[in-house]
């Protein structure tokens, strides 16, 4: 099998992309292993419709049966949501799946590589991986920093996700040299919370304002590590922060009775908070997917008008 076979792009993808217009990228993770059935196949569609009420084009990515796609329609959406066996890609898992014929669904780090080996520039996920809580002792950091430390793309996230240790993660994001603006906010979001208690160093105010920043990297030659927009969860739709910290501190504690270790901590975690807290977790992801989409969608329709 020849490597054209192996990545495709959906024709309505690959003419807007064509044209100059704005297309955004989103990872497949969220629907296959983030949001629970049937709620997963309504939210991405959902957010397919945000984008282009926006905009912008859509570009799902997955693998599915052990090609690359850039783009899904329904049929190949409901399968991603749908088949039991969709493994989560990142990135150094994307070449073995593809091999053997797999289905996968991609995280934000292959997310962000599959957009810019095929043009996409902006791309939209809820919340990055990054430092974990025992990093000192496990190593464990999510390859999401490495690959937006190398990968000249502009990504609305809600911050990082809250179980992880934000303070590190900063750190780690300013030695990987990306760029992190706060949008309408001075402080940097943890995903299910407005705020993380840490201080972002760039606010924005306009999806303009960040494609004009965008476009001073690539003209200054600075645009081989990511932008990351921290677009925080509605006031409305946060968890309340008393209850999130209760809620983590005793997921945390199952964790380490259980023996929960490396990948799976996240996910635990995830369902703990989840089950913990009746579903409201699980409504603020929602809400977090849908509002980072909107606003990736608006940055990509600037940067395109500013190219033209």
């Amino acid at each position: 099998m020849t490597a054209p076979h192996r990545l495709q792009v959906a024709e309505e993808v690959a003419d807007t992309l064509a044209d100059g217009r704005g297309v955004v990228a989103l990872e497949s993770t969220i629907i296959a292993h983030g949001l629970s059935r049937p709620d997963n196949l309504r939210v991405a569609r959902d957010v397919e419709s945000t984008v282009r009420r926006a905009g912008a084009v859509p570009a799902t990515i997955a693998v599915l049966d052990g090609v690359v796609r850039v783009g899904l329609d329904d049929t190949q959406l409901t399968a991603v949501a749908e088949r039991d066996e969709v493994v989560k890609l990142s990135t150094r898992d994307l070449a073995p799946a593809v091999a053997a014929g797999r289905d996968g669904a991609t995280t934000a780090a292959s997310t962000a590589r599959i957009a810019r080996l095929v043009g996409i520039d902006v791309m939209t996920t809820g919340g990055l991986g990054g430092v974990h809580r025992e990093a000192r002792t496990t190593w464990d950091e999510s390859s999401d920093l490495t690959t937006l430390g190398t990968t000249g793309i502009t990504v609305v996230a809600a911050g990082v996700k809250s179980i992880l240790d934000v303070a590190a993660t900063l750190e780690r994001l300013e030695t990987l040299n990306v760029t992190v603006l706060g949008y309408r906010t001075d402080a940097f979001p943890a995903f299910y919370l407005v705020d993380s208690g840490l201080p972002v160093d760039w606010r924005v105010e306009s999806p303009e304002q960040v494609a004009t920043i965008v476009s001073a990297r690539v003209a200054l030659g600075l645009h081989h590590s990511a932008v990351l927009v921290a677009n925080p969860v509605p006031a409305e739709s946060a968890l309340d922060a008393d209850t999130h910290d209760r809620t983590l501190r005793a997921g945390l504690a199952a964790a380490e009775q259980q023996g929960i270790r490396g990948k799976a901590v996240t996910p635990f975690l995830l369902d703990w908070l989840h089950r913990e807290t009746a579903g409201a977790s699980m409504r603020t992801n929602e809400v977090i997917i849908e509002t980072n989409a909107d606003l990736a969608a608006r940055i990509a329709v600037a940067l395109s008008e500013g190219r033209s």
